[in-house]
Protein backbone atom coordinates (compact mmCIF):
# COMPACT_ATOMS: atom_id res chain seq x y z
CA UNK A 1 0.00 0.00 0.00
CA UNK A 2 0.99 3.59 -0.59
CA UNK A 3 2.63 5.46 2.27
CA UNK A 4 2.45 8.98 0.88
CA UNK A 5 -1.34 9.38 0.93
CA UNK A 6 -3.29 10.03 4.12
CA UNK A 7 -7.02 9.57 4.70
CA UNK A 8 -8.51 11.91 7.30
CA UNK A 9 -12.09 11.07 8.24
CA UNK A 10 -14.23 13.47 10.25
CA UNK A 11 -16.83 11.51 12.16
CA UNK A 12 -20.40 12.66 12.66
CA UNK A 13 -24.00 12.15 11.64
CA UNK A 14 -25.47 13.40 8.35
CA UNK A 15 -27.89 16.25 7.95
CA UNK A 16 -28.32 19.77 9.29
CA UNK A 17 -30.15 18.59 12.43
CA UNK A 18 -26.90 17.07 13.74
CA UNK A 19 -24.46 19.72 12.47
CA UNK A 20 -23.91 21.50 15.80
CA UNK A 21 -23.88 18.37 17.98
CA UNK A 22 -20.86 17.41 20.07
CA UNK A 23 -20.86 14.09 18.18
CA UNK A 24 -20.19 16.01 14.93
CA UNK A 25 -17.04 17.84 16.02
CA UNK A 26 -14.98 15.63 13.68
CA UNK A 27 -16.86 16.96 10.66
CA UNK A 28 -16.45 20.55 11.86
CA UNK A 29 -12.69 19.98 12.04
CA UNK A 30 -12.74 18.55 8.50
CA UNK A 31 -14.46 21.70 7.24
CA UNK A 32 -11.54 23.74 8.59
CA UNK A 33 -8.98 21.37 7.07
CA UNK A 34 -10.79 21.66 3.72
CA UNK A 35 -10.55 25.45 3.92
CA UNK A 36 -6.83 25.16 4.64
CA UNK A 37 -6.26 22.75 1.74
CA UNK A 38 -8.29 25.01 -0.51
CA UNK A 39 -11.10 23.10 -2.10
CA UNK A 40 -14.64 21.86 -1.80
CA UNK A 41 -16.03 18.51 -0.81
CA UNK A 42 -17.61 16.53 -3.63
CA UNK A 43 -19.70 13.35 -3.55
CA UNK A 44 -17.96 10.00 -3.85
CA UNK A 45 -19.27 6.50 -4.48
CA UNK A 46 -18.16 5.54 -0.95
CA UNK A 47 -21.11 7.22 0.83
CA UNK A 48 -18.97 10.21 1.75
CA UNK A 49 -18.05 13.65 0.54
CA UNK A 50 -14.33 13.93 -0.12
CA UNK A 51 -11.66 16.44 -1.01
CA UNK A 52 -8.24 15.51 -2.35
CA UNK A 53 -5.35 17.90 -2.00
CA UNK A 54 -1.96 18.58 -0.44
CA UNK A 55 -0.90 20.06 2.86
CA UNK A 56 1.09 23.11 1.80
CA UNK A 57 2.98 23.46 -1.45
CA UNK A 58 4.35 20.06 -2.42
CA UNK A 59 3.26 18.64 0.94
CA UNK A 60 1.77 15.24 1.67
CA UNK A 61 -1.28 14.14 -0.31
CA UNK A 62 -4.45 13.99 1.76
CA UNK A 63 -7.94 12.70 1.19
CA UNK A 64 -10.36 14.47 3.52
CA UNK A 65 -13.63 12.60 4.04
CA UNK A 66 -16.93 13.20 5.77
CA UNK A 67 -19.00 9.99 5.75
CA UNK A 68 -22.65 10.48 4.85
CA UNK A 69 -23.74 7.50 6.94
CA UNK A 70 -24.80 7.62 10.56
CA UNK A 71 -21.97 7.36 13.08
CA UNK A 72 -22.41 3.64 13.81
CA UNK A 73 -21.97 2.88 10.07
CA UNK A 74 -18.83 4.97 9.53
CA UNK A 75 -16.57 1.99 8.86
CA UNK A 76 -17.94 1.20 5.40
CA UNK A 77 -17.11 4.58 3.83
CA UNK A 78 -13.75 4.82 5.62
CA UNK A 79 -12.59 1.35 4.56
CA UNK A 80 -13.89 1.82 0.99
CA UNK A 81 -11.95 5.09 0.66
CA UNK A 82 -8.82 3.53 2.18
CA UNK A 83 -8.98 0.71 -0.37
CA UNK A 84 -9.72 3.01 -3.30
CA UNK A 85 -6.88 5.43 -2.46
CA UNK A 86 -4.49 2.62 -1.43
CA UNK A 87 -4.10 3.98 2.12
CA UNK A 88 -2.71 1.69 4.82
CA UNK A 89 -4.49 1.72 8.22
CA UNK A 90 -1.56 3.53 9.87
CA UNK A 91 -2.21 6.43 7.45
CA UNK A 92 -5.92 6.62 8.34
CA UNK A 93 -6.82 9.35 10.84
CA UNK A 94 -10.23 9.41 12.53
CA UNK A 95 -11.16 12.80 13.97
CA UNK A 96 -13.85 12.28 16.60
CA UNK A 97 -15.54 13.50 19.77
CA UNK A 98 -14.17 12.11 23.03
CA UNK A 99 -16.08 12.25 26.32
CA UNK A 100 -13.17 10.82 28.32
CA UNK A 101 -11.11 14.00 28.01
CA UNK A 102 -12.14 17.52 29.04
CA UNK A 103 -13.72 19.97 26.66
CA UNK A 104 -11.15 22.15 24.89
CA UNK A 105 -8.52 19.38 24.93
CA UNK A 106 -7.03 17.44 22.01
CA UNK A 107 -5.26 14.10 22.42
CA UNK A 108 -3.79 11.76 19.82
CA UNK A 109 -3.16 8.06 19.72
CA UNK A 110 -2.54 5.07 17.48
CA UNK A 111 -4.77 2.08 18.04
CA UNK A 112 -6.23 1.07 21.36
CA UNK A 113 -9.82 0.66 22.42
CA UNK A 114 -12.85 2.52 21.17
CA UNK A 115 -14.14 3.59 24.61
CA UNK A 116 -17.74 2.82 23.65
CA UNK A 117 -17.55 5.05 20.56
CA UNK A 118 -19.70 3.33 17.91
CA UNK A 119 -18.04 5.16 15.01
CA UNK A 120 -14.58 3.96 16.04
CA UNK A 121 -15.89 0.46 16.69
CA UNK A 122 -17.29 0.30 13.16
CA UNK A 123 -14.06 1.62 11.62
CA UNK A 124 -12.02 -1.00 13.52
CA UNK A 125 -14.39 -3.72 12.29
CA UNK A 126 -14.32 -2.53 8.67
CA UNK A 127 -10.55 -2.01 8.52
CA UNK A 128 -9.92 -5.30 10.34
CA UNK A 129 -7.61 -3.54 12.80
CA UNK A 130 -7.61 -0.97 15.59
CA UNK A 131 -4.21 0.29 14.46
CA UNK A 132 -5.23 3.58 12.88
CA UNK A 133 -4.64 7.09 14.20
CA UNK A 134 -7.16 9.07 16.21
CA UNK A 135 -7.47 12.79 16.87
CA UNK A 136 -9.56 12.76 20.03
CA UNK A 137 -11.41 16.06 20.44
CA UNK A 138 -12.51 16.52 24.04
CA UNK A 139 -16.18 17.27 24.61
CA UNK A 140 -16.18 16.37 28.32
CA UNK A 141 -18.45 14.09 30.27
CA UNK A 142 -22.19 14.56 30.59
CA UNK A 143 -23.22 16.52 33.68
CA UNK A 144 -24.93 14.69 36.53
CA UNK A 145 -26.70 11.54 35.41
CA UNK A 146 -27.39 12.67 31.86
CA UNK A 147 -27.24 9.82 29.37
CA UNK A 148 -24.06 9.85 27.28
CA UNK A 149 -25.93 9.36 24.00
CA UNK A 150 -28.23 12.29 24.78
CA UNK A 151 -25.24 14.44 25.74
CA UNK A 152 -23.22 13.90 22.55
CA UNK A 153 -26.32 14.42 20.40
CA UNK A 154 -26.87 17.89 21.83
CA UNK A 155 -25.30 21.10 20.59
CA UNK A 156 -22.44 22.70 22.47
CA UNK A 157 -23.49 25.05 25.26
CA UNK A 158 -23.26 28.84 25.09
CA UNK A 159 -20.02 29.02 27.09
CA UNK A 160 -18.47 26.17 25.08
CA UNK A 161 -19.34 27.88 21.79
CA UNK A 162 -17.05 30.79 22.71
CA UNK A 163 -14.04 28.45 22.87
CA UNK A 164 -15.15 26.10 20.09
CA UNK A 165 -13.23 27.86 17.28
CA UNK A 166 -9.99 27.44 19.25
CA UNK A 167 -10.69 23.76 19.89
CA UNK A 168 -11.46 23.14 16.20
CA UNK A 169 -8.28 24.99 15.20
CA UNK A 170 -6.19 22.89 17.63
CA UNK A 171 -7.72 19.65 16.33
CA UNK A 172 -7.00 20.64 12.71
CA UNK A 173 -3.43 21.55 13.70
CA UNK A 174 -3.09 18.17 15.43
CA UNK A 175 -4.22 16.28 12.30
CA UNK A 176 -1.77 18.23 10.14
CA UNK A 177 1.08 17.66 12.60
CA UNK A 178 0.34 13.92 12.68
CA UNK A 179 0.80 13.85 8.92
CA UNK A 180 3.80 16.15 8.59
CA UNK A 181 5.81 15.33 11.72
CA UNK A 182 4.43 12.07 13.12
CA UNK A 183 2.61 10.87 16.20
CA UNK A 184 5.34 11.51 18.76
CA UNK A 185 5.85 15.15 17.73
CA UNK A 186 2.10 15.75 17.71
CA UNK A 187 1.69 14.15 21.13
CA UNK A 188 4.55 16.20 22.56
CA UNK A 189 2.82 19.37 21.44
CA UNK A 190 -0.76 18.54 22.37
CA UNK A 191 -0.23 16.37 25.44
CA UNK A 192 2.11 18.82 27.19
CA UNK A 193 0.79 20.14 30.51
CA UNK A 194 -0.71 23.60 30.26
Amino acid sequence: MSTDTWLVAGLGNPGPGYAGNRHNIGQVVLDLLAARVGGRFTSSKAQAVTLEGRLGIGGPRVVLAKPLTYMNLTGGPVSALARFHDVAPDHVIAVHDEIDIPFNTVKLKLGGGEGGHNGLRDISRALGTKDYLRVRVGVGRPPGRQDTADYVLKDFGTVEKKDLPFLVDDAADAAELLITEGLLAAQQRFHAPA
